[in-house]
């Protein structure tokens, strides 16, 4: 039984051969690369949400502690490491939304695993789902943690040993630091302690560059560490660095695979194969085909009836852009009506909106609807004018169609309509 305290939550070597995760029968491999892409995962999404590493790194690490005590065919990593850093965010007092959790994870999720980049409705059930399951799983790791969440990291002993060694290169603090970052991504974090953590990093930093550490006395004794926990560091962080980029493995039995995006990598490999059997049969002329004579008769005769109505359509295009080009001009439409009676050009305008109507029983098949209705209103425009030319009042009628028409604003000019009422007045 493992119970969490305050600075005891470490586990034997044997312990961790016997984890959850091993007696479900996921092997120490598996095991070992889910926690490294677990860690991944937090990492990089406390880059891009622009948190500071106190945040990363205790999210780190209550990952590892959590599948301590559950294993990954009961829990998702991809979901437990986005619970993790939303905690840790929480803890370290630099909060984020579960919103902008989820829509990093899932971005990250989709460039991964090369899915197409979807925009996550934040309406939608499948956001809905994924923030009540980011809740329920931050509630399974504050449970398993028994809401004992604090974390010591090495990074804070760093400095200290180093000033306390008189060692003041700035270059090998740096690499100290970085080794400490990437040792959260192993199981060190519950193993050791972070002195000692801190005492490896700081000799492994040293051996790079080269820089003597006092032996007599022993300088890891001053530091309250042994140097068997500092090779065993060494050895963890060799044996890591020579481990190819960890990738996810679907091991979770409880149902499909967890994924933050709405197609998965196994929609997309199962389209591949049909395309790709169905290439074959294309290109090789030779192979026997499964359509049938009639078959071929149907599609066939479905291609000429297709190009006679593509013909049809045309000539009918060009019909009506002969007619359009027959019909008299405003101008001369205007010096006709003003020899007209008042009641001549009440029927002539009743005339001209009967002509527009017919024009658009002729476009309805060429045009398209958007192009009829400015028509049919232009024609309109000049009906009110004609109408207004009799009254003895000055009235002005000023009508302007705005619609968009081919991505393009279109607005009648209103110069004309002023210019034909002003003619009938004087």
């Amino acid at each position: 039984m493992i119970y969490t305290a305050i600075d005891n939550f470490y586990l034997t070597d044997e312990q961790l051969q016997n984890s959850p995760s091993r007696k479900d029968g996921i092997d120490e491999a598996t095991e070992t690369t889910l926690r490294i892409y677990g860690c991944d995962l937090i990492q990089e999404s406390g880059i891009l949400l622009k948190l500071p590493q106190a945040v990363m790194a205790t999210g780190q690490v209550l990952f590892h502690r959590f599948y301590c005590k559950k294993s990954f065919a009961r829990f998702d990593a991809k979901i437990v490491a986005a619970s993790s850093l939303w905690l840790a965010s929480k803890l370290e007092e630099s909060p984020r939304r579960a919103r902008q959790v989820i829509i990093v994870f899932h971005r990250m999720e989709c460039r991964r695993e090369n899915l197409p980049l979807e925009h996550l409705d934040l309406y939608s059930k499948k956001f809905s789902d994924l923030k009540a399951e980011l809740s329920r799983t931050e509630r399974h790791i504050l449970k398993e943690m028994g809401f004992v969440c604090h974390v010591e990291h090495p990074h804070k002993f760093i400095s200290n040993y180093l000033a306390t060694l008189e060692i003041l290169t700035p270059e090998l603090r740096q690499k100290a630091w970085n080794l400490a970052n990437d040792s959260l991504r192993t199981t060190l974090c519950v193993r050791f302690k972070s002195e000692v953590v801190a005492c490896g990093v700081v000799y492994a930093a040293a051996r790079m560059f080269q820089v003597p550490l006092p032996e007599n006395p022993p300088w890891w004794k001053a530091f309250d560490a042994e140097k068997s926990g500092i090779d065993e560091v060494c050895r963890v962080l060799a044996h890591l660095y020579s481990l190819p980029k960890a990738q996810y493995s679907p091991v979770c039995k409880d149902g499909k695979p967890f994924t933050f995006s709405t197609r998965s990598a196994d929609a997309q490999s199962q389209q591949i194969p049909k395309e790709v059997s169905l290439s074959p049969a294309a290109n090789n002329n030779t192979n026997v085909s499964n359509t049938t004579p009639a078959a071929d008769l149907e599609t066939s005769g479905s291609k000429e009836t297709k190009i006679k109505l593509a013909l049809d359509k045309l000539k009918e295009a060009k019909q009506s852009d002969d007619e359009s080009k027959s019909m008299p001009t405003e101008g001369d439409a205007r010096d006709e009506a003003r020899h007209k009676s008042k009641s001549e050009h009440r029927t002539e305008s009743g005339e001209e909106i009967l002509i527009g109507s017919e024009s658009e029983m002729r476009l309805k098949g060429t045009e398209s609807r958007i192009e009829v209705i400015v028509q049919r209103r232009e024609l309109r425009i000049q009906g009110a004018i004609w109408k207004n030319q009799g009254t003895t009042h000055h009235v002005i009628v000023i009508i302007v169609v705005r619609l968009i028409l081919q991505g393009r604003r279109i607005v009648t000019g209103t110069t004309h309509i002023l210019r034909t009422i002003f003619k009938n007045e004087s």
